[in-house]
């Protein structure tokens, strides 16, 4: 037993000298390497692994199948932004294309996490697209400078964890109560980025990768050369060659994310597809040219203006006290089932959707919202609408404030529990409170809430009172109407205002003195 131990180190030493010899050090890496390895950016790169990434893999161990796998590419990932690192330091500032070439080994890791997520819908989708969504904040390594269009490295990092919080949120809803490994994954996938990689860019690279005055030149892309007479193709725009909103390539099998970022780059030609615009193309030669900008146009200019600030649609739970439902469009099943009293729901810029909250929040507010319907059961502070249009909401338990503002078209299905709740308008219109009828089942009252009011000065203060649309209102206004046209006659337009009754068929039939 002794003598095969004896064997098998020595055979080990052996390896280890024809390794040294062909100039890869103990450590894996080539020689000249050992030195940066010992820098102290890349001693907290491996503290960071050791600390974060570790604890995610130790929970995916226990869990198994998918989640183990996509595990094991993000800690590939990883490490191989760790020789990229080390390589940084020994490696001149290289151009846009040298910079895709060197930066393909990432790219490659990043497209193989996407690429288990794609395909049949796994049982453990949301644990995919969380890994493999998260990887994009590794590219805060192409950072170049405040030019290349891409946000700082620290923004950059908590920017693609945003990416990947929707469906990581998804897991700890889904296995809260049913499987405490699940939890554990998803609560060390997000420290692994905030605060662990976040904390190590703040730390070592605010400013972004520091490259080597006289290192080695960053090897470039090969290309093809172009035939005998033909123009040089353009250089590459100065654009970030990593932004995190997803491009739209030209597979069949559309990229997302990172993935298709990359994939865009190392396509070669970035100008392909692009038409050249003629000289009779241009505006200033163009015979239909015209000063007057047609209705449609208007409306498609300022329709694709603000859809274009809308931001990423979002339903998630931020710091475990806020639901956060956010530019929401078309959506008819959005449900929030697991809340509690201490937390609070804010839904914002959502249209043609309706969210149902089951359970009992302590607020919630509606803000910026067009043809959005909003059904909860209870909530311990208040309901609040505000900078809506043509909103529904239904409270099916109690609501003790009810607050409607800056608000145009707004309907309020109050239960028999709410009926008590205090409801404040301001600035707003076309507000109607409906409440089950008394003695009847599935029948509601409709009662307008009034957005006019008279006020009269007396007894040296101010008297407020809504108007009533009665026939003696109606008869006052057309009164005004005939003093201006400065008519005497009698006139009869819906009212005989000699008899001072209503008679338009259309109003009411009341009495008025």
């Amino acid at each position: 037993m002794e003598g095969k131990l004896i064997e098998r180190l020595e055979a080990a030493v052996a390896r280890l000298e024809a390794l040294s010899a062909g100039g890869i050090s103990a450590r894996g890496l080539p020689d000249g390497s050992v030195e940066v390895a010992s820098d102290p950016s890349i001693v907290a790169f491996d503290d960071l692994m050791a600390q974060y990434v570790a604890r995610v893999s130790g929970a995916a161990e226990k869990i198994g199948g998918q989640v183990l796998d996509v595990t094991k590419i993000l800690l590939e990932a990883f490490s191989v932004q760790k020789k990229l690192l080390i390589e940084i330091k020994q490696t001149q500032k290289p151009d846009m294309a040298g910079l895709a070439e060197f930066l393909k080994p990432l790219n490659e890791v990043i497209m193989k996490a996407n690429a288990m997520a794609e395909g049949r819908r796994s049982d453990f989708y949301n644990h995919l697209k969380s890994a493999g969504d998260s990887l994009s904040a590794l590219a805060w390594i192409a950072y170049t400078g405040k030019d290349c269009g891409m946000s700082m490295p620290i923004a950059h990092v908590e920017d693609g964890w945003q990416m990947a919080e929707f469906y990581n949120n998804k897991v700890l809803v889904e296995y809260r109560n049913k499987d405490p490994n699940h939890v554990e994954w998803a609560k060390a996938l997000k420290e692994l980025y905030l605060p662990g990689l976040r904390d190590y860019v703040k730390s070592h690279y605010p400013l972004g990768p520091v490259w080597s005055a006289s290192g080695k030149k960053a090897s470039s892309a090969p290309s093809k050369a172009p035939p005998p007479g033909a123009p040089a193709p353009p250089p590459p725009p100065p654009a970030c060659l990593f932004s995190s909103e997803p491009s739209q390539p030209s597979s069949s099998h559309p990229k997302q994310g990172m993935a298709a970022v990359f994939q865009e780059i190392n396509t070669g030609n970035v100008t392909a597809g692009l038409k050249k615009v003629t000289t009779d193309m241009k505006t200033k030669n163009r015979t239909d040219r015209t000063g007057v900008v047609s209705a449609l146009e208007k409306e498609t200019r300022s329709s694709s203006s603000s859809f274009s600030k809308a931001g990423p649609p979002k339903l998630e739970l931020q710091m475990g006290r806020k639901w956060v439902v956010e530019n929401q469009i078309g959506r008819k099943n959005l449900v929030i089932d697991d809340c509690d009293a201490k937390q609070s729901v804010y839904v914002f810029g959502c249209k043609d959707s309706v969210l149902q909250i089951q359970g009992k929040v302590n607020n919630i507010t509606i803000d910026k919202c067009t043809k959005m319907g909003v059904v909860f059961q209870d909530v311990v502070a208040a309901c609040e609408i505000v900078n809506c249009n043509g909103v529904e909401v239904q409270c099916q338990g109690s609501a003790p404030t009810i607050s409607v503002d800056n608000t145009s078209g707004c309907q309020l299905y109050l239960s028999k529990d709410s009926l008590g709740a205090s409801i404040t308008t301001a600035k707003s219109s076309e507000i109607n409170v409906l409440v089950p009828a008394a003695g009847s089942d599935g029948d509601w009252g409709e009662h307008s809430l009034p957005q006019q009011y008279i006020h009269v000065f007396k007894d040296g203060q101010f008297e407020t009172t809504p108007v009533s649309h009665s026939g003696a209102f109606l008869r006052f206004n057309l009164l005004i109407y005939l003093d201006v046209l400065e008519t005497r006659t009698q006139v009869k337009l819906g009212v005989d205002l000699s008899k001072g009754s209503c008679v338009c068929p259309y109003m009411c039939s009341s009495k008025s003195t």
